[in-house]
């Protein structure tokens, strides 16, 4: 999920939920403050009733309302308790109102209302007091109020997506700016990240930062690929002298058969150096993608050509060849796809038994090189890692990291499985 979207879902949340609690709160507000207001009212009425029996001495004439009825009933002394209820105000329906609801013809309706319950004395006589007032024009007004508020609150969140969607959009560019820079940066690319300025000064620091972090990468990559050509062409140099010795020295003289085994393992190694180092410079640049021809190459042609190169070794080792091909164009380097077939098929044969068995297929969606071996399954993880080999291998351990190496360079995948007795090595494209 993007920041900018999760920023969104949680400032979004927490404004709904504000305005519930405010709304709700709001609510209750303007309900108390209009029943304190109903109750002001109905003092008024008790307080004139009391000044009408202190003038006139006997209770005043009650006549009917729409919004107000008073009731006299006798009661006995002393039991009756001032105070504020909440109760049904009886409406009687007017010729007006009877079409409204067959069931209440000639009688009325009871709508919410509001009363208060005190007493007043005239003569010997004790009488309880119950004024009612209704309420429903306060809880029109209540709705009125709440719905105009419920409006404020959606127009106020429409306006708010609508400046997150716009207005953050414009804040997050230059971000995006940043991180489309970041996906074009090459460290073999000549060309530097930009400097920009914003009115962000975050994003300022992240700016600088990225340009920084790009140009020491650039500078170490520069230093280490003058050291690993260095190194390369320094060791390039000795081998080769050692091997022209070695060769001079065998030719010129008859050794005992201890002297001829240690050149020979003398020779071995230093091939094997020479292999280790040519292999090590090949994953460098196949790494850094420096390799950058590329062309549509006949894949079926090529591991056929293959298969014919090999073919001296598979008979010297008496293994059983099987292949299967269609034809399968790809583009990229012709010089890297002769190595990744090389390598696998050189595995195929180095960690094979003899008379052994090696199955290649070839399809649109794939390269399988099969073979038998001594092992059981390997672990999939740790045999493409360097220097990864079995103890009796004679290779350095690079072939397939090299293998694996090219085919991410390529966009395909390589895969290993064991499948029944063979070990199998899969490229998806």
């Amino acid at each position: 999920m993007k920041l900018q979207t999760r920023y969104n879902y949680v400032n979004l949340a927490t404004t709904i939920v504000v305005l519930l609690i405010t709304g709700v709160i709001y609510y209750q507000a303007i309900s108390w403050i209009l029943t304190r207001q109903k109750d002001k009212d109905l003092k008024v009425e008790e307080q004139e009733v009391f000044e009408y029996v202190g003038l006139n001495h006997h209770l005043p004439q009650i006549f009917e309302s729409n919004d107000q009825q008073i009731t006299f009933t006798e009661a006995k002394p002393g039991s009756i308790q001032r105070e504020f209820i909440n109760t049904d105000y009886f409406k009687k329906w007017g010729k007006d109102d009877r079409h409204k609801n067959h069931r209440h013809k000639g009688a009325g309706e009871y709508e919410s209302g509001r009363g208060l319950i005190s007493s007043v004395t005239v003569g010997d006589k004790y009488y309880k007091i119950l004024i009612v007032e209704s309420k429903v024009e306060t809880e029109d007004l209540i709705r009125l109020i709440f719905t105009i508020t419920i409006g404020v609150i959606l127009l106020l969140l429409l306006v708010l997506l609508i400046t997150n969607r716009f207005i953050l959009n414009r804040l997050w560019k230059p971000f995006y700016n940043i991180m489309k820079e970041l996906r074009l940066f090459n460290i073999a690319d000549s060309r530097e990240i930009p400097k920009v300025t914003t009115a962000i000064d975050e994003f300022d620091e992240l700016n600088l930062v990225v340009v920084d972090m790009a140009a020491k990468a650039k500078h170490d990559y520069k230093d280490l690929k003058t050291f690993t050509e260095n190194a390369s062409h320094e060791l390039m140099t000795p081998i080769a002298v050692i091997n022209s010795k070695l060769d001079t020295l065998i030719q010129t003289e008859n050794f005992s058969e201890r002297q001829s085994k240690l050149l020979n393992d003398l020779y071995s190694a230093v091939s094997r150096l020479n292999r280790l180092n040519q292999s090590l410079l090949l994953l460098v640049k196949i790494e850094n993608r420096l390799l950058h021809e590329r062309k549509q190459i006949n894949l079926r042609a090529l591991v056929e050509e293959m298969i014919t190169q090999f073919e001296e070794i598979f008979h010297d080792k008496e293994l059983k060849v099987t292949y299967q091909l269609e034809d399968k164009e790809i583009y990229a380097s012709p010089y890297l796809t002769e190595v990744l077939l090389s390598n696998l098929i050189s595995n195929a044969i180095r960690h094979n038994y003899k008379s052994g068995e090696i199955v290649i297929g070839l399809n649109a969606e794939s390269l399988v090189v099969k073979n038998t071996g001594n092992d059981d399954e390997l672990n999939g993880e740790k045999i493409f890692a360097r220097f990864h080999k079995s103890s009796g291998s004679e290779g350095s351990g690079l072939g397939l990291t090299i293998s694996k190496q090219i085919c991410e360079n390529f966009g395909f995948s390589l895969k290993y499985s064991f499948e029944g007795v063979y070990h199998t090595f899969r490229v998806e494209f």
